[in-house]
């Protein structure tokens, strides 16, 4: 593989395999710190999503030495905010009948049956249904999705989370409270 610095110059020039040559490198090092960290794997995820946004986004902020070093002390940094955001909103103050972002599959299928959901989610976009199905009726996870389907993380993320929101307003008048 070529030298990170190497990699992120040509990042610098917009140059996309080079980005995922970075990423195919130090995306479980991103993801295991985030882990170790924030104990979530879905906030792990989102670290590791949002780590290399900002390296896509902001490259000059790597100027040279240790590359990993580095994108180590990004992901850390960015784990410690969110550490912070959840002690400034614990849920113990969240009200009991709104559910989660994260939740929202969890409130979509709860009290329903399966061939009654099945049927709402045929009803979703392709581009939504499918990383739906794949990650809740195929047990994969978004980077599994992503890997096996060629989309990037963060799109599969979007994806799920925008059918999830369109799934809950199919289903809202059927979900109890």
């Amino acid at each position: 593989m070529e030298d990170a610095s190497r990699l992120m110059a040509r990042v610098r020039k917009r140059d996309g395999a080079a980005f995922e040559s970075l990423y195919d490198a130090y995306h479980r090092l991103i993801y295991g710190i985030a882990l170790r960290i924030l104990g979530d794997v879905p906030a792990a995820e989102d670290v590791t999503q949002a780590v290399f946004l900002k390296l896509w986004s902001s490259p000059e902020l790597f100027e040279k030495g240790n590359f990993g070093a580095w994108i180590g002390r990004v992901t850390r940094n960015r784990c410690l905010d969110v550490v912070r955001s959840r002690a400034l909103r614990p849920q113990s103050e969240m009200p009991e009948t709104m559910p989660a972002d994260d939740a929202l599959e969890d409130t979509a299928f709860a009290s329903l049956d399966a061939a009654f959901v099945r049927s709402a989610v045929a009803r979703l976009p392709d581009e939504q249904r499918k990383p739906i199905e794949l990650g809740f009726f195929g047990a994969l996870t978004h980077e599994e999705i992503a890997r096996q389907t060629g989309v990037p993380l963060g799109t599969i993320k979007t994806r799920i989370r925008t059918g999830l929101r369109k799934l809950r307003a199919q289903l809202d008048g059927v979900v109890t409270a």
